[in-house]
């Protein structure tokens, strides 16, 4: 007997883009997987003074230095502290300066998704910012809803306009 797949879930083509998805306060959210470079547990972070409010700190990745955002505190999330689940997603993002690497801090990862192309909706006229919060489209993945970002606008962001930034950082 055949599975159904849900309406927004199907097999990888040409017209279609796997995202990694991944829980913060209940929420799921997803980025392109060809943007992650991997999933690493919570090992902690080196704190740097003047940072804005979101940024952790930085970790090592096999001899890179690696910057690292609280996904929480960049959504203006209450802050929790981390635990077994916590993970950092390692992704590569297009900045000004070119291509650099970060670290994501999340609740935990979900699943990875193949989406047809058709299948991620626009975000709808909320009467505020939605985009503030880089949220780059919506879909329905069978009954639950998942928010897709954009990682190069969510990171840029984060990194180099710290007014944008909520207050707290979970550490």
């Amino acid at each position: 007997m055949m599975q159904s797949t849900p309406p927004a879930v199907s097999r990888a083509t040409p017209a279609s883009a796997q995202y990694l998805t991944f829980l913060c306060d209940g929420e799921e959210y997803g980025v392109d997987i060809r943007r992650v470079q991997e999933v690493k547990g919570w090992d902690g972070v080196t704190r740097v003074p003047h940072t804005p409010p979101c940024v952790l700190g930085v970790m090592n990745l096999r001899g890179v230095i690696v910057p690292v955002i609280n996904l929480r505190a960049r959504f203006g999330l209450e802050v929790r502290a981390f635990d077994a689940r916590t993970v950092v997603i390692v992704v590569r993002i297009q900045g000004p300066r070119g291509e650099k690497t970060t670290g994501v801090v999340v609740d935990g990862v979900s699943e990875v998704y193949a989406l047809a192309a058709d299948a991620v909706r626009a975000v709808p006229d909320l009467g505020g910012r939605a985009d503030g919060a880089c949220i780059s489209g919506i879909t329905m993945v069978g009954e639950k809803m998942v928010m897709i970002l954009s990682i190069d606008e969510l990171i840029n962001s984060s990194i180099d306009s710290p007014s944008n930034q909520a207050g707290g950082v979970g550490r």
